[in-house]
């Protein structure tokens, strides 16, 4: 199983980045996928997740508005789209992969997350 995140960088205020997530070894249609992320001395915090099949989308309130996660299924990869980014957005960012009883629904929880890549890092200057 492997999880492979890229795209991620240092963009001044107001900028923009896209992180990828190239998913390998294991069934990618059943898995929901997400985002987390983990800022100096702060906890792992989910960001954003998409459910199996694409159509239930979440996004933690500091980042609505801002973030769109969307998934190719051809491709096998997920990806964030981050938009507007403030300094308070930068941490290391990791993809996440879960199996769901449903393909509608997604976890938020750390502790349900099956795999885990192995982050991105993303600074944002002011």
């Amino acid at each position: 199983v492997q999880l492979q995140a890229s795209g991620g960088g240092l963009v001044q205020a107001g900028g923009l980045l896209r992180l990828s997530c190239a998913a390998s070894g294991f069934t990618f249609d059943y898995h929901y996928m997400g985002w987390f992320r983990q800022a100096p001395g702060k906890e792992r915090e989910g960001v954003s997740f998409v459910s199996a099949n694409g159509e239930s989308t979440y996004y933690v309130d500091s980042v609505k508005g801002r973030f769109t996660i969307t998934r190719d299924k051809r491709k096998n990869t997920v990806y964030l789209q981050m938009n507007s980014l403030k300094p308070e957005d930068t941490a290391v960012y990791y993809c996440a992969a879960g199996r769901s009883r449903t393909r509608y629904t997604y976890s938020l929880n750390r502790e349900d997350v099956d795999y885990w890549g192995q982050g991105t890092q993303v600074t944002v200057s002011s």
